[in-house]
């Protein structure tokens, strides 16, 4: 690659973390509905983040997360009790790290500044980061909650900028969301997305600079 990097800032729920490891927790309480339950309540989950940003009505990504099973499981004729309501969305906090990214920050770790960006609060970020036993791989661990609103607003990757002091061209970022991928490169910062499903790209006007299959790919381009 010829860009200089300085930094490379990870997305979490989905780059690091799988989001779809609840499907064991909801499997539990609604026994044979797990896959279902977790694909629609991610899609909602994210479809909720940028309603709310464009009606400029914002509330936590934890409640974000607890609305959107609540639709879900709505949606899915699925009676869920209150205490349901509540526990489910804690599995946010031990979601387990995809193999790939585990290798791959590994292999990254003592050589470029590593950082995360995520739409999560700093609470649930720090439980799950802190679960995985990653909590000592990066510098900084940055909320979309300092700024209010969620993810792609320019604000939010402004934030990297800001709290790392470094110009944007210096930093890469690395998301599996292709909308996400599209928001950090029109931002202006050097884009790795991680397609691990061959998903096309997001027909945005943009293209991430590199598609990779994990993450630990990226940590082979950037030379570890």
């Amino acid at each position: 690659m010829n860009q200089v990097l300085d930094a490379l800032v990870f997305d979490a729920y989905g780059t690091i973390f799988d989001v779809h490891s609840v499907v064991t927790a909801c499997d539990v309480r609604f026994p044979g509905q797990g896959k279902a339950l977790s694909t629609l309540w991610r899609t909602k989950q994210l479809e909720y983040t940028w309603l709310r940003s464009l009606m400029q009505c914002h509330v936590d990504f934890d409640q974000v997360t607890a609305d959107a099973l609540a639709f879900s499981c709505r949606a899915l004729g699925l009676e869920a009790d209150e205490q349901t309501l509540r526990d489910l969305p804690l599995t946010y906090h031990t979601l387990t790290p995809f193999t790939d990214s585990l290798a791959g920050l590994r292999a990254m770790q003592g050589g470029k500044r590593l950082a995360i960006l995520s739409n999560g609060t700093p609470a649930a970020l720090g439980a799950v980061v802190d679960n995985a036993g990653l909590n000592t791989m990066f510098e900084q661990i940055l909320s979309i909650e300092e700024v209010g609103i969620f993810k792609p607003d320019p604000r939010v990757y402004q934030l990297v900028v800001d709290r790392l002091e470094l110009e944007r061209e210096r930093i890469g970022f690395i998301s599996s969301n292709g909308w996400d991928a599209a928001g950090a490169k029109a931002f202006g910062f050097t884009v790795f997305w991680v397609n691990r499903g061959g998903a096309p790209v997001e027909a945005l006007g943009v293209r991430p600079d590199y598609i990779v299959n994990g993450v630990d790919e990226v940590a082979r381009l950037v030379g570890g």
